[in-house]
C-alpha cells in the first residue's frame, strides 16, 4: 500500500492509497478517511461503493461524509468502481467496462481476466484495510446506484460479515433493468439463471440473515422507472418477510446533492450498528 494523497479534514485525514490487486490483476486506488479518533484507537469501517463512471474520488469530494464520520468515529473506505489499466478490457459507452464493474465476478471473456470486483470488495480490500489501518473487524457497507446494487448483494451474500447495509438509489433488480441486462450479458453470459445470484431482488428470498436494508430513493430521479425500480425489491421483501426501510424522497434526483442531503443519517445508522 502506497499513500498518494493526504489532506487534513475535520480533524482527521482524507487519504488515497494505491496498491497492486492480486484479485483484479491490476493497480488500484482506494480512498480512506481516518477520523480524529483513529489517532488513538481502532475503529469500525464503512465501505462505500460508487456508481457508474465514478472513481474513488467522487464520494470523498462530493458527499460531505467526512464530517459525520468524524462525529461518529467511523473509518470510510471508498474503492474504485472497476479494474483499471491498459491491459484491462473496456467497451464504448459509460455502462460497461472501466468505471462499470457492477461488483460481480465476471465469467466471460475478455472480462473474466480482471473483472472480479466482488472478490475484491468482500475479501481482498478488507484484508488490506484491516492490516494497514487502525480498523476493527466491524464492517458496514453502503453505496449509490450501481454501488447501491453492489452494497445490497455483498451484504445479502455474506451473512455475518457486515453489521449494517444501506443504499442510495440502488439498481435493485439489475436482471430486469437495461443497465444490468447489458452488463450481466457481457460479464456473465446469456444464462439468466446465472444472473439471479447477483440480483438483490432475487437474493432476499433466500437470505439466511435478516440484516435490515435502509434505502433512500429520490422521487425526481431520472432513472427511477427505467433502471432502478425500487418497487421490485419492496415486493420481493414483502414476499420474503425481509426487513426493508425504503424512504422515497420528494424532489430529489440521482445526483450527489441527494446523497449529501442524507449521508449524515446513513452514517449515523451504520455507526449505531457498528458499535452495538
Amino acid at each position: 500500500m502506497q499513500r498518494i494523497e493526504q489532506h487534513a479534514c475535520f480533524g482527521g485525514s482524507q487519504e488515497v492509497w494505491a496498491h497492486r490487486s492480486t484479485v483484479l490483476d491490476c493497480d488500484m486506488r482506494v480512498a480512506v478517511y481516518l477520523p480524529p479518533q483513529a489517532k488513538t484507537q481502532r475503529l469500525p469501517v464503512l465501505y462505500w461503493l460508487s456508481g457508474l463512471t465514478c472513481t474513488e474520488q467522487n464520494f470523498i469530494t462530493k458527499a460531505g461524509a467526512q464530517r459525520y464520520a468524524a462525529e461518529h468515529g467511523v473509518i470510510l473506505v471508498a474503492p474504485d468502481t472497476s479494474p483499471r489499466g491498459d491491459d484491462v478490457a473496456d467497451a464504448e459507452g459509460y455502462d460497461l467496462g472501466k468505471g462499470a464493474g457492477f461488483y460481480l465476478n465476471a465469467t466471460q471473456s475478455p472480462w473474466s481476466s480482471h473483472y472480479h470486483m466482488y472478490d475484491y470488495v468482500v475479501e481482498e480490500l478488507p484484508a488490506l484495510i484491516e492490516a494497514h489501518s487502525p480498523a476493527t473487524g466491524a464492517r458496514g457497507i453502503s453505496g449509490h446506484s450501481m454501488g447501491g446494487h453492489g452494497a445490497l448483494i455483498v451484504a445479502l451474500k455474506n451473512p455475518g460479515r457486515y453489521r449494517s447495509v444501506s443504499a442510495f438509489s440502488p439498481i435493485v433488480a439489475p436482471a430486469r433493468a437495461p443497465w444490468g441486462e447489458k452488463a450481466f450479458t457481457a460479464y456473465l453470459g446469456e444464462d439468466r439463471e446465472a444472473w439471479k445470484g447477483w440480483d438483490a431482488s432475487e437474493l432476499v428470498g433466500h437470505a439466511s440473515e435478516r440484516l435490515p436494508l435502509l434505502i433512500d430513493q429520490g422521487e425526481a430521479d431520472e432513472f427511477l422507472d427505467g433502471q432502478l425500480k425500487p418497487q421490485l425489491l419492496r415486493d420481493a421483501c414483502d414476499r420474503a418477510g425481509y426487513p426493508l426501510r425504503l424512504r422515497m424522497r420528494p424532489g430529489y434526483n440521482h445526483s450527489y446533492y441527494f446523497i449529501a442531503s442524507f449521508i449524515g443519517e446513513h452514517i449515523a445508522h451504520h455507526a449505531a450498528a457498528l458499535r452495538a
